[in-house]
């Protein structure tokens, strides 16, 4: 019995250093690099290899932008479906799910004008 509770002590060891271990490797971004989030963004993307669980830190005025997650309808549409989480405090960051991840502008015109962002995290 208590050798049983050394492999499972082991066990529980190996797997917390793996989590551990693929946390450490996350990567931050910074949308927009030095210019932040602002306009003409799509092709900020282009040569960027994103995976789950990379931040992407958003940095802009927010009286005059904000940040909302939508799908990709809503990528495409420029408009945010009720119950999007929205972003406003002008230094978010936010986590990466694994697959498609879009971000817009909400204020009128912003979308519109490129500032939205879409992200495949591996």
């Amino acid at each position: 019995m208590a050798q049983g509770r050394g492999i499972s002590a082991i066990v529980m060891v190996f797997y917390m250093l793996v989590v551990s271990s693929e946390m450490a490797h996350a990567k931050s971004f910074v949308v927009g690099d030095a210019a932040g989030w602002t306009f003409k963004m799509t092709n900020w993307t282009s040569g960027k290899t994103f995976k789950a669980g990379d931040t992407l830190e958003f940095n802009y005025n927010p009286s005059i932008h904000n940040v909302v997650v939508v799908d990709e309808a809503g990528y495409n549409s420029c408009s945010a479906s009720k119950g999007s989480k929205k972003y406003q405090s002008g230094h978010d960051h936010i986590n990466l799910a694994k697959g498609g991840n879009y971000f817009i502008c909400t204020f009128p015109g912003h979308c519109q004008a490129d500032m939205k962002i879409a992200v495949n995290a591996a």
